[in-house]
């Protein structure tokens, strides 16, 4: 009697049809909250068992039932345990494969709202862009949109590589959790008024690797998981076979003291998340003087990666869905070390990210990308080596991919570049930082506290700019449908253009790529498979 009241008091007052805060999937009962704005959340649904135990390092699966009757769904899961974290913060957690879901508080089952599903990024060793909220997204589209976020396992609990993982667990587990998310929303989305047939996946670095990695799937297997890709900063890392990763798996046993124990990949299933995590830093690549960045990260499987990123392009293994790609100014800067102050120490740490570089490959790098911008309080070759490094990883590769979409004629392919200056970054020399136009997108008061301050004061202004095109590509598969009144049409790539959408507080506009850009980038995609990637 009381369940029967208290349905009633939820349902008092909402759109007639309109979704229940109360969602019933074949797990458990999740209680939603409807907001003041009109806009509903469901916090922390499970979308997966827990992988700890004996699912450590194995594939997703789904699940249990709850004997808890209703889950109140107004708390964020944890957030997956990075490597090098600390495993007593509280709020992560190797028990993290949870999703949150935002709806108009009056859409139905009926309703058939794009989905935008977004995969956030951390170079697959952290869940660096957790938790953000989707209710502005929401809003800024008409309230015509559904947003999905989530968590995946990543460095080792993700990613982990080697013989015995092949043989006795599951490799690429942190892009299976994201498949898996997937899968949940194709199931179970409509029951939140979104259309398991419009979905729009969105992602940030690693997020965007992730995308790339999902559109080259299989081989180009179409699944129907999603139907349109916008990403940001896509990356494109040195992608190691199992073999090739086997080192990182040897130093992890020897450093866990599971060399001892004949069934090693069992021994890591025994130890708890602390102790392992005391264990979980990174190492150099075989061939390489320094610790990667990353070293943990999608691995060459033969099954769902089957080939190196840029050949799966090249040779047309990629679905043809409406996409974005692009990237910032200064995608390098927030990674290299500021006193870099050598050829020496620049060629060392690009040695360290692609251990295949030869020398004559560093040597013509050296060469076309000369010092570069000083800052105080920085080496003489840190901006050099900045500039090399995003564009190896991050600017070329979205180039490269927009030019694979027209070389096959694809029509509904765009790309951006992010050229919004904030005077802090400026000043110390980081520019156009990674990912910083993710602030923007999902609107500055939506992401944790992490956005410039620019972007609430005089930077403002391309805060709705951004918002109108992305949530138009949402709804529409096309950035120009909705966008705002006085904003430049965003015209599709093409070969014989390469022009792509500046992003410029009260100067975006079209523009071509520079002619030095597009030479170096061919250079560079030139050697992509050669150096991995």
């Amino acid at each position: 009697m009381l369940r029967v009241v208290v349905l009633a008091l939820l349902t008092f007052g909402r759109q007639a049809g309109a979704v229940s805060p109360l969602v019933s999937l074949p797990s458990t009962s999740y209680q939603g909250t409807p907001l003041a704005n009109g806009i509903s959340q469901w916090l922390g649904i499970r979308y997966a068992a827990p992988p700890v135990g004996q699912l450590r390092f194995q594939a997703p699966q789904d699940p249990i039932a709850s004997y808890q009757s209703v889950q109140i769904a107004d708390q964020h899961g944890l957030i997956c345990l990075g490597t090098a974290q600390d495993p007593n913060d509280d709020e992560t957690s190797e028990d993290c494969l949870f999703l949150d879901v935002y709806a108009p508080t009056n859409a139905t089952e009926s309703s058939k709202l794009p989905v935008y599903f977004f995969i956030q990024g951390g170079g697959f060793n952290t869940n660096s862009n957790a938790n953000y909220n989707g209710t502005g997204l929401i809003q800024v589209s008409g309230m015509n949109i559904v947003v999905v976020t989530f968590n995946y396992r990543v460095g080792p609990y993700g990613f982990l590589a080697g013989k015995e993982v092949v043989v006795g667990g599951s490799l690429n587990n942190g892009l299976k959790d994201q498949r898996k998310a997937m899968e949940w929303v194709q199931k179970y989305i409509c029951k939140f008024g979104g259309d398991p047939q419009h979905v729009v996946v969105g992602g940030n670095s690693a997020g965007a690797a992730s995308i790339s990695l999902h559109v080259t799937a299989y081989g180009g297997r179409d699944d129907h998981l999603f139907h349109a890709t916008a990403a940001e900063s896509q990356s494109f890392a040195a992608l190691m076979t199992a073999d090739e990763s086997q080192f990182a798996y040897d130093n992890l046993i020897i450093r866990t003291g599971c060399l001892e124990e004949i069934d090693t990949l069992s021994c890591l299933r025994s130890l708890n998340a602390t102790f392992l995590q005391e264990n979980n830093f990174n190492t150099p690549f075989p061939g390489a003087q320094q610790a990667p960045l990353y070293m943990y990260g999608p691995t060459l499987d033969g099954d769902l990666i089957q080939d190196y990123t840029y050949r799966a392009y090249e040779q047309g293994h990629f679905l043809r869905l409406p996409a974005i790609y692009g990237d910032d100014t200064n995608e390098g800067t927030v990674f290299i070390p500021k006193l870099t102050n050598s050829i020496g120490n620049s060629s060392a740490f690009l040695q360290s990210q692609f251990p295949a570089l030869t020398l004559d490959q560093l040597r013509t790098i050296s060469i076309i990308y000369p010092v570069a911008e000083q800052f105080p309080d920085s080496g003489r070759y840190w901006r050099q080596v900045s500039n090399a490094y995003g564009e190896i990883r991050y600017i070329c590769p979205g180039i490269y991919i927009s030019n694979a979409y027209s070389r096959l004629g694809l029509q509904s392919n765009w790309n951006y570049h992010w050229d919004v200056h904030d005077p802090d970054d400026d000043a110390v020399g980081y520019g156009v930082k990674h990912t910083v136009e993710v602030n923007a997108i999902w609107g500055p008061e939506n992401v944790n506290g992490g956005a410039p301050p620019s972007y609430s004061t005089t930077n403002a202004p391309i805060v709705p700019v951004v918002q109108a095109y992305w949530t138009s590509f949402v709804r529409s598969f096309n950035p120009n449908t909705y966008r705002l009144p006085g904003t430049p049409k965003w015209e599709e790539w093409t070969l014989d253009g390469y022009q792509r959408l500046k992003f410029k507080p009260g100067e975006t506009a079209m523009e071509v790529v520079p002619d030095n850009q597009k030479g170096r980038c061919a250079y560079l995609s030139s050697i992509g498979v050669s150096i991995k990637q």
